[in-house]
């Protein structure tokens, strides 16, 4: 009986799961322009000369090659590899989830077989194909969870780093100085944004120019303010306006827009607390308010009927 549980429990996972996803592949975009702009950078970097991996250097990066040698896989390991970039991680990151979701298929695959040991070929056919798509969406989903968390801690660490960058500036210190000294008093209160501002630094210093190391900045974020910032600082240098009148501004409509986005999600929070309020809490207040008016008037009509004439 207990298997029997457990095999409709990540049965049931799995369908949740793709029609999860395929509600998310199919939804209705609400920002048509962002998703242009998404598809032509994507086309670009396609057309551009792809990276080939190589044998040798361990048993991590022979794994990878054979990965990438299989149909498809090197486009699994690129998007692997961008995804994880976009949540933080570095290049050596792409070993570890290619090793652990590897072995969580496994793992997966492997429980299902000893949980279904004794029932039917189709069952465990069946079994099988859920716990190799579980196990094949569930990392993904995870590391979609950490991008977009990654995401909104740059967010909300933006307005009060552009402030202190323009603080900064206006001081008189260069580019590269303020943001290596803004990357320094940040990185125990916002270390995401600090270390991507002391990557850039790195970048400028070991002689790339500030243009393509912001384009990767950009690239790895892909975040439009970011991107607004690095557009106005390659403009301020392309054209040798002031930088640090510009960046105030900026950091007052950031604030702006932090602002609104937490009022929207106020307003959100009073239509998502409807269904836990429905499911949850009201069917306790009903139990906990009519059930002992109803078994008092049971009590009643008992004593009622039992009653001699």
């Amino acid at each position: 009986m207990l298997l029997l549980i457990l095999f409709f429990v990540v049965t049931f996972a799995t369908v949740a799961a793709l029609l999860w996803c395929a509600f998310e592949l199919f939804r209705d975009r609400q920002d048509p322009l962002a998703d242009r702009l998404e598809a032509l950078q994507a086309h670009a970097m396609a057309t551009s000369t792809a990276k080939t991996r190589r044998r040798g250097g361990g048993f991590v990066n022979n794994l990878l090659y054979v990965i990438s040698l299989i149909p498809g896989g090197e486009d699994w390991l690129a998007d692997a590899e961008d995804e994880l970039g976009q949540a933080g991680f570095s290049r050596k990151a792409l070993a570890v989830y290619t090793a652990f979701q590897i072995v969580f298929l496994i793992f997966m695959v492997g429980a299902m077989w000893w949980i279904q040991i004794g029932a039917s070929t189709s069952s465990k056919f069946i079994g099988i194909v859920a716990a190799f798509l579980l196990s094949y969406l569930l990392p993904q989903q995870v590391l979609h969870f950490l991008v977009k968390r990654y995401r909104q801690k740059l967010r909300d660490a933006l307005p009060d780093t552009v402030d202190l960058l323009g603080i900064v500036l206006g001081t008189g210190l260069s580019l590269d100085q303020s943001m290596a000294r803004v990357s320094e008093e940040m990185q125990f209160i916002y270390p995401e944004l600090a270390s991507e501002f002391s990557t850039v630094v790195m970048q400028v210093r070991a002689g790339q120019e500030r243009a393509k190391a912001f384009d990767q900045l950009v690239k790895r974020t892909r975040i439009e303010d970011i991107k607004s910032l690095s557009a106005m600082v390659i403009q301020s240098e392309r054209f040798g306006t002031s930088l640090s009148q510009a960046l105030k501004v900026y950091a007052d409509s950031l604030r702006s827009k932090r602002k609104l986005r937490a009022e929207t999600a106020i307003g959100k929070a009073g239509v998502k607390m409807l269904f836990p309020i429905v499911l949850f809490i009201l069917p306790a207040l009903f139990v906990i308010t009519l059930v002992p008016g109803v078994l008092s008037a049971l009590h009643d009509l008992r004593q009622g009927l039992g009653a001699p004439r």
